[in-house]
This record gives C-alpha cells, structure tokens and sequence, in this order.
C-alpha cells in the first residue's frame, strides 16, 4: 500500500513515512511553470529548484554564478505550478557559508518570497552552524553529501567521491550529524554504491542518490538530462528516458521550413 497515494501535498513526514514502509522517493529538477506542471501531475515527491538552472538554463559552465535572487525567482514559477510535490531550494554559493546568519537571511528570503516548502545546502560539518541556524528558525533542510559540485574548484574535478576509506569515513559521521540536527533528507552524489547503502540503513532521515547506487531511499535527476534536451552530459548514472532535444529540433525545422515555404500559416489557421 502506497503511503503517499493519497497525499494532498507530499510533506517531510510522508517522506519519513515512505521511508519506513520501503516506498522509494521520485525526486526531480524544475525551474519554470510550464515543466513544473508536467512533473506534478506524473507524480513526483520532490521537486528540486536546483543551482542547476544556472547550467542548464542561464547557460554558465558551474553552478556557482547563479544569485539568490535568481534562484527565488525560479523558485516562485515552480511553487505557483507544484499542486502535489515538496518544493526544495538550492541556497546558491556564497549565501550560507561561513555566515551562519547570513546564511538564516538566505533562507528565509527563499520561503516568504517564493513559497517553497524547504532548503537544501551543500557540506557536512563546516555548515553545521549554518543548518542548525536555519532549522531553529523551523524551516525544513535537505543535506547534499559527496560530490558538491559547488566546490568544484576545491576538487577540481566531477569524479567519484569517498573511494577512500578516510574520505568515506568523514561522510558516515557527517551524515549521522546532518541526521541528528534534524535535515529531513540528504542527496548523496557521486559515492560508492556500497557506501551510499550502508549509511541510507544507518540514518533514520531518507536518503536521495545521484549516482550513488540503488540503495538510496529515493533517486534524483537533472530535468533536462533524463528528458535529452541537455545532449552533451552523459555520466554514467544518467538514464536518458526521452530525445526531446532532438524532437524539438525537429519540431523547429519544420516550423522554419513551412514559413520559408509559405505552407504555414494555411487558410484554417488565419481569420
């Protein structure tokens, strides 16, 4: 039996619920009305304003460029078009860290000025003053462990992380603290599969991977990648569940193609 089935509005304590009864969590991004529609209705628990947008839709290399304000207007589209699904915001780079009270600040200006349900941030213990911060003023924080594609340039690279037993450790006990402080989720991406399982069994929070294995209480993919309308990112935990981008495409050719031919607009089509 579906614990969500009947569910209004996908709340933290569904997700909690889900959890406990085995049911895994559909996570995915949305950053404007239209799209958020289309995921609402197929189902989905979460919908994730992701920092995202700043690749695939304002076009940079990294996520870091992306605003605050940027990120509430995004925000404010997918509320007024999410009917069913918990909305969850990025906090973009530079708006939480190393500032707990800033980072409180960033929060808050994403709930009263968008609407949205919930925040995520990036980082273990080096936020944890942050997120509590947060919490205490009673807004719901999703975790991001393993790959923190915000600190690309720390990295330097997009590669697996936590291979190693004293990185995979560091995650264990930054999972457990994100846990106890009270996030009510955490993504995993980019970790060992074996990894990503062994703590999704040890928190009693659900657990969201990309690309971190089946084991996960719940999975998360970028919109427009398992859609195919971003065609140059291809990782190996993406499953492309459409060729829109080529669709599209073809859509767009033939529009052009009827004006230079005159065949659009017909005789039915004009007043």
């Amino acid at each position: 039996m579906s614990v969500h089935k009947d569910a209004k509005r996908i709340t933290t304590q569904v997700l909690h619920e889900m959890k406990q009864s085995g049911e895994r969590i559909a996570m995915l991004t949305a950053y404007d009305f239209s799209m958020t529609r289309l995921v609402d209705q197929a189902g989905i628990d979460i919908i994730l304003v992701g920092d995202s947008a700043s690749n695939v839709m304002a076009g940079h290399e990294t996520t870091l460029p992306i605003t605050l304000d940027q990120m509430i207007y995004h925000a404010s589209s997918v509320v007024r078009g999410a009917k069913r699904a918990l909305v969850v915001v990025d906090l973009p780079f530079g708006t939480y860290q190393g500032n707990s009270k800033q980072a409180l600040n960033s929060a808050i200006r994403i709930m009263k000025e968008s609407g949205a349900h919930a925040v995520k941030l990036e980082g273990g213990r080096e936020v944890r003053e942050s997120i509590e911060r947060i919490l205490s003023a009673g807004i719901p924080v999703m975790g991001h462990l393993g790959l923190t594609p915000q600190s690309i340039y720390k990295f330097g690279t997009y590669s697996v992380r936590a291979k190693q037993e004293e990185e995979a450790k560091l995650l264990r006990e930054d999972a457990k603290m994100l846990n106890d402080i009270g996030c009510f989720a955490i993504v995993f991406e980019k970790i060992p599969a074996s990894l990503a399982g062994e703590v999704t069994a040890s928190v009693a929070c659900p657990t969201i991977g990309i690309g971190a294995g089946a084991d996960c209480d719940g999975q998360v993919l970028v919109l427009h990648d398992m859609l195919g309308i971003t065609q140059d990112f291809s990782p190996r935990f993406l499953r492309r569940y459409s060729n829109l981008g080529d669709q599209m495409l073809d859509a767009i050719q033939n529009y052009v193609s009827d004006v230079r031919s005159r065949d659009f607009p017909s005789k039915d089509e004009q007043y």
